[in-house]
């Protein structure tokens, strides 16, 4: 198997429980990328919450940020970015307020978390996400948004909702950066643990659910490793890249 791109998720996935590469996790990023892999970090995080650890990675290729809101080179040029419409934003932070959901919205410049500013049109917006331990009030919110055609739909743990323009997903993005790298999504090892990973982990060479993952991503890998506190995200490394 030909794997010549690493694309990672990072929370629930590359990071364990402490918000932390492990040294065995780092070692085998190391080995790959000493190999000629490229890796890439492919998150719901936003640039500045992600860059640090890409930093200490020593990556050298792209960053997919926001689900696939936008994709960086490592030295933090935009290479592609796409937006939500500001209407949609504010009627989603009315429909979660109403339902007393926690919410935070990211724009290209800031993240507001259980917020709002006093004009959504004065900013651009890449992503909207809520949680609640209450199911019956996802649910609930679900089918209200699924009325409208321009929004994606997923969630980065069983307890949220993350949204984005209709078709942005890191799937999209990595077939971008594929495209910029001369390679194909079968030369692509893609690991996650949530909704928002999945259609990376159905169109990669080889898919990877973590051990913690939920059970649908699961259900489509090609291989379900060790947790993200047992080193999973290394051990997959291991196996099919080195």
């Amino acid at each position: 198997m030909d794997i010549k791109l690493i694309a990672l998720d990072m929370d629930g996935t590359l990071l364990n429980s402490e918000q932390a590469v492990s040294d065995f996790n780092q070692e085998k990023i190391a080995q790959a990328l000493a190999q000629g892999v490229d890796v890439v970090l492919s998150t719901g995080r936003w640039l500045g919450s992600c860059y640090p650890y890409a930093e200490s990675l020593n990556l050298k290729s792209f960053l997919i940020t926001c689900n696939g809101g936008e994709i960086w080179t490592i030295d933090k040029k935009l290479k592609e970015r796409h937006l939500l419409d500001p209407e949609r934003i504010k009627l989603m932070w009315e429909l979660a307020q109403d339902m007393e959901l926690n919410t935070w919205m990211v724009s290209t410049d800031s993240v507001w978390y259980g917020t709002r500013p006093d004009d959504f049109d004065a900013f651009e917006w890449l992503k909207f996400g809520c949680d609640t331990n209450e199911s019956e009030k996802l649910d609930t919110l679900v089918k209200q948004l699924s009325h409208y055609d321009d929004l994606e739909l997923t969630n980065s743990l069983p307890m949220n909702i993350e949204v984005n323009p209709k078709g942005v997903s890191k799937a999209s993005a990595l077939h971008n950066v594929c495209e910029e790298l001369g390679i194909t999504m079968a030369n692509v090892m893609a690991a996650g643990d949530s909704l928002n990973d999945i259609k990376m982990i159905q169109e990669a060479g080889v898919g990877i659910a973590m051990g913690n993952a939920q059970e649908a991503i699961k259900n489509v890998a090609d291989y379900v490793t060790d947790t993200n506190d047992q080193d999973g995200a290394g051990k997959a490394i291991e196996k099919f890249v080195l």
